[in-house]
């Protein structure tokens, strides 16, 4: 989703709307494509999300509330959104050890981001922000300083 919205809001271009812009953006374990299976935690997921039992886990197990309806419109692709966001700097950060999107996953972002993007592959990382280590948040804030100066 920070993709997508990135991607609408491209600094410098006349499709940006209104007076928003975005300076620099950083995705943490991305996927590259919607409605990717190819994982166990994935298919778990889409049981949780697709079916009316799964969402009953999810709401009295998990005290999630998961909404019926389909995504309408389907939102932008996950490759297209990053190619768009290009010339702003793009940081894709993914571990190794994802059990949701192996490695194909931010290769193909960062191919369709081309020379804006920079992708970390960490080394024993698993999924997401709860996986990153404190090191890990501190060298992501740091480029985040060097290619968003406050201003």
């Amino acid at each position: 989703v920070v993709l997508r919205h990135a991607a609408l809001y491209r600094a410098g271009t006349p499709d940006a709307h209104g007076p928003a812009h975005t300076d620099a953006v950083v995705a943490v374990s991305a996927p590259a494509r919607w409605y990717y299976r190819g994982t166990a935690a994935m298919r778990r997921l889409h049981w949780v999300v697709t079916r009316p039992l799964g969402r009953a886990v999810g709401r009295y197990g998990l005290r999630t509330r998961i909404h019926t309806s389909d995504w309408d419109p389907v939102p932008l692709d996950p490759a297209e959104a990053a190619a768009r966001i290009a010339p702003v700097p793009l940081l894709l950060v993914h571990g190794d050890r994802d059990p949701y999107f192996p490695l194909d996953h931010p290769r193909a972002l960062a191919a369709a981001a081309g020379e804006a993007a920079e992708l970390w592959l960490e080394p024993g990382m698993g999924h997401a922000e709860n996986a990153a280590a404190e090191e890990l948040l501190d060298r992501i804030a740091r480029w985040t300083a060097r290619h968003a100066p406050a201003g």
